[in-house]
């Protein structure tokens, strides 16, 4: 049975819906931090760190030594205003929410996630560690494929990062590569939510869980080593912890005066979803939006993976 009208409350909450079945990245980052009221554009948000305690020698005479639990906290300005806004008619806001969402509301909510994957990508610039490249040439390896994973795992052990909570996210250039080698020949999808499963290539590779998103792209993105020379233009891929880079999502306040505007939270993501009548066109307009941060919390539980475009330069 068709909606009598699309409210705001409807849209917002497939709106979020939406938004949460498909991202990639930010599934895959930290996300733990201060329940902070916050409603516009420059807010600060304080994300907390685990505590760091010393295991020491346990000396009987002396007892146990209390040590002070005392969590780190970094402050992540909330400066990301995503917005998508598209104009209705009539006629489209008496559709079912079925059709409208597939219509309408799906592709503005893709595009949203796409730009939050995009922004959480840009961080792999704070990132100096890279493997799959030739020490001598700079050149990508001639026959890349997903052993270069080992690598990846041997640069975040000696950084002693926690076994748990890795991941690898790549190009479909590097994607292409490692779904013709044998580790990926049975794959198994499998996944949390569906953008997840969508993304998720199949295997867990030498203790990372896999992914590709098509926001790694040739040569949106240019790595540099640890002495700041540009390397070639390849697809750069990264493998991380989950608290190598943070995210968070805040909705914003509805605006004074808008009578016909909703906000909808899920599991530390926010949407805000605004109509208004536009008379000079005789058409309805629907506004999403969100408010987030991005930051890198600690560079060295990350890497950089080249083995996308492996051409040999002229």
């Amino acid at each position: 049975m068709a909606n009598n009208f699309l409210t705001p409350s409807v849209i917002a909450r497939q709106a979020l819906a939406n938004l949460y079945e498909t991202t990639v990245m930010s599934q895959l980052v930290y996300r733990d931090y201060e329940e902070e009221f916050v409603s516009r554009i420059g807010d600060t948000i304080t994300i907390r760190k685990p505590a760091v305690f010393d295991a020491k020698d346990f000396d009987r005479s002396a007892g146990i030594e209390i040590q002070n639990a005392v969590e780190g906290s970094i402050p992540i300005t909330l400066d990301r205003f995503a917005d998508v806004s598209f104009a209705v008619t009539a006629e489209e806001l008496t559709l079912d929410i079925v059709d409208f969402n597939a219509q309408l509301l799906a592709p503005a909510c893709e595009a949203i996630a796409q730009k939050i994957d995009r922004d959480l990508l840009s961080l792999r610039s704070d990132i100096t560690q890279q493997v799959g490249l030739d020490e001598e040439t700079n050149e990508a390896f001639r026959y890349a494929n997903p052993r270069v994973a080992i690598a990846a795992r041997r640069v975040l052990n000696q950084r002693n990062v926690p076994a748990t909570d890795r991941y690898i996210v790549v190009g479909p250039e590097q994607e292409a590569l490692w779904l013709s080698d044998d580790l990926f020949n049975r794959a198994d999808a499998r996944g949390d939510t569906e953008g997840l499963r969508e993304a998720n290539l199949g295997r867990r590779v030498f203790g990372f869980d896999s992914y590709q998103t098509q926001n790694i792209k040739e040569p949106e993105f240019q790595a540099s080593d640890p002495a700041g020379t540009q390397l070639p233009d390849h697809e750069i891929g990264v493998a991380f912890h989950r608290t190598a880079f943070a995210l968070v999502t805040r909705p914003l306040v509805l605006p004074q005066g808008a009578a016909n505007a909703h906000v909808e939270s899920y599991r530390g993501f926010g949407i805000r979803v605004v109509m208004d009548y536009d008379i000079t066109h005789k058409q309805d307009i629907v506004s999403i939006d969100t408010l987030y941060g991005v930051k890198t919390l600690d560079p060295q539980r990350a890497v950089l993976i080249t083995t996308g475009n492996t051409k040999t330069k002229a």
